[in-house]
């Protein structure tokens, strides 16, 4: 069975700070096409495209870096196992109320951008207990692992988990102001210390980017679950708008993307040096 993931840890490992992004899969299987009502890009169309080429100079600054190989459209994986939607499984007992159920982003999505539904019906539920038994609990079990490392080793584990955000959807959101280019979502600062995403915004605005927190974009189940800062785990998601780095449309790269490249890899080296050892840990 095909690893669901990319994990590159590097020798030495030289920070405490993590790089992930778990919906730029894009292993879209003939049986999932066939499967699904969706044709060309339009399956693709809630996928962090590039977003783990973005950030693939993790490695070369000591970082560890997981990318996911999964579709978002196929499993979320920044969703909880529990998040299961009745109307696209079949066997599924209708839980309370959880609005990304209900819209169709569950864990086994229903849609994708623009409420495109995936399928013509249901799916049974050996089949979805099946993708999250082959995909959702192996990436977990390597982003668990990897922030166990970084805290037993440097006393904390910084996750940047990478994503990427519609530009029309972010400027529908800010109809009255200039619409944010980076949003940094810690919970509200429930998932990680006010000084690190101080840090980390700066870093954007030196880049000469409109950064907003929390809105719209807070965090989900990732921010939740291995966000615990009183623990020494942190973990900042990160949205990028699209439009800087590609067509939203046709589904490549723009001319912007070397630049947006090479923005987030000086990003990326001025936050790697936060909380970094003087003894660093080497790869096993």
């Amino acid at each position: 069975m095909p690893v669901p993931y990319d994990l590159i840890i590097p020798d030495p490992v030289t920070t405490p700070v993590v790089f992930a992004s778990p919906h730029s899969g894009r292993a879209y299987s003939g049986a999932f096409r066939r499967r699904s009502v969706l044709k060309g890009n339009a399956l693709r169309s809630s996928e962090d495209a590039y977003v783990d080429q973005l950030i693939a100079a993790a490695p070369e600054m000591g970082a560890p870096l997981l990318t996911a190989r999964t579709p978002r459209a196929y499993v979320d994986l920044n969703r909880s196992l529990d998040e299961l939607d009745s109307a696209v499984i079949e066997g599924v007992r209708r839980l309370a109320h959880n609005p990304r159920v209900s819209s169709g982003l569950g864990v086994i999505p229903r849609v994708v951008a623009q409420g495109q539904a995936i399928y013509s019906g249901k799916l049974s539920m050996i089949e979805a207990q099946t993708r999250l038994d082959r995909h959702w609990r192996p990436y977990h079990a390597a982003l668990a692992e990897v922030m166990q490392q970084q805290k037993a080793h440097f006393g904390r584990a910084i996750l940047i988990d990478c994503h990427s955000m519609p530009h029309e959807a972010i400027t529908s959101a800010s109809p009255r102001r200039a619409a944010p280019q980076i949003v940094l979502g810690d919970r509200f600062g429930a998932a990680a210390d006010e000084d690190f995403v101080d840090r980390l915004e700066s870093a954007f605005v030196a880049e000469g980017l409109r950064v907003a927190r929390n809105a719209p974009f807070a965090g989900a189940f990732i921010s939740q679950r291995y966000g615990r800062p009183a623990y020494g785990q942190h973990v900042v998601q990160v949205e990028i708008d699209r439009a800087l780095y590609m067509d939203e449309t046709r589904m490549v790269r723009s001319s912007g993307f070397a630049e947006t490249r090479q923005m987030l890899t000086r990003v990326m080296a001025e936050i790697v040096k936060y909380g970094a050892p003087k003894v660093p840990l080497a790869a096993e």
